[in-house]
């Protein structure tokens, strides 16, 4: 489940679905130790029809929430086994399901279990300071409005053709020093060379003839790269992030592309960077982007760096 937390909510199906398997299997051991006949999973089918009398497939879907076909499959199973019956209907084209003696007697029998579950779950939320029911009410409602319509217009902004990269202007500074911040904080610790870079990029990198670019979706700053002067001649590819909910989407690759590309219509001789051997996604990325493994001809400014790279040209 480690994997899976990590990637937040684009896997909240996946550790819903865990969740909701923790609880049927809890369900079952209960009616197993019980000596009970019933599974978790046929519980709304089986107390909806004992609730509400006879009703269709159709309006047992609606009333729990699951597909059609996902109802009619457990209904045919259940009526095979004797847990459900087809009573007569004024409508001869559709079938209404009842619940039987037997499944009556056995949903009596695990009453205790359903009142023992309700009120161990309740404390247990409550001492956790969580209204369960509100949250998925909550959680619910999320999904009424067009979400795939929704997300599918954030998916159209975020694709790297649809990313603009742009020079530095004034109003983009802070979010200069906040990606880059933010994203040297999740793996090591700022430094003093990182800070006075990020706090003055006008005076570290403009000055010397050195550039800074912004990767814009909309109007929304999702990443940055430095091209910054070290000697005559001599650049550093440096202060590349990408903002968390953008990362693999290729923005990082225009970035470091449309970089490149400046640093060839410099008269310069050399392109370098740094980084760390931890980060071995990115030195993917630098690798398939030009950058070779060079022994580093001096110490390095920055504390973390253990890996040196040089660009090649084609």
């Amino acid at each position: 489940m480690e994997y899976i937390s990590s990637l937040g909510l684009q896997a909240i199906a996946s550790r819903l679905r865990a969740l909701s398997d923790r609880f049927y299997g809890l369900a079952d051991d209960l009616y197993k130790r019980s000596d009970l006949p019933l599974q978790s999973r046929w519980l709304p089918v089986l107390r909806l029809l004992h609730d509400r009398g006879p009703v269709s497939v159709g309006e047992i879907a609606t009333a729990i929430g699951q597909t059609h076909s996902a109802v009619s499959q457990l209904a045919k199973k259940l009526l095979a086994e004797g847990w459900l019956e087809i009573v007569a209907s004024t409508d001869r084209r559709e079938r209404r399901l009842a619940v039987t003696p037997k499944a009556i007697a056995a949903m009596r029998e695990a009453r205790p279990i359903w009142h023992g579950l309700q009120q161990e779950l309740t404390e247990r939320f409550t001492a956790a300071g969580i209204d369960a029911v509100a949250v998925l009410e909550t959680f619910s409602d999320a999904f009424e409005a067009d979400l795939a319509g929704a997300i599918a217009a954030r998916a159209d902004g975020l694709r790297a053709d649809a990313v603009e990269i742009v020079p530095f202007r004034p109003e983009l500074r802070e979010a200069f020093y906040q990606l880059n911040a933010d994203w040297i904080r999740r793996f090591f610790h700022l430094e003093e060379v990182d800070h006075q870079v990020l706090s003055d990029p006008e005076g570290n990198i403009l000055a010397g003839g050195g550039a800074v670019f912004f990767a814009l979706s909309g109007e929304r700053v999702v990443g940055t790269c430095a091209l910054m002067p070290t000697a005559p001649g001599v650049f550093e590819l440096t202060k590349m992030a990408v903002d968390p909910s953008a990362q693999g989407l290729g923005i990082g690759r225009k970035l470091i592309e449309h970089t490149i590309a400046a640093y060839r219509r410099m008269d310069a001789k050399l392109l370098f960077l740094e980084t760390n051997s931890r980060l071995a996604p990115a030195i993917r990325l630098y690798e398939t982007s030009g950058f070779v493994h060079t022994p580093k001809p001096e110490p390095s400014h920055y504390q973390r760096a253990d890996v040196y790279m040089v660009w090649q040209a084609d």
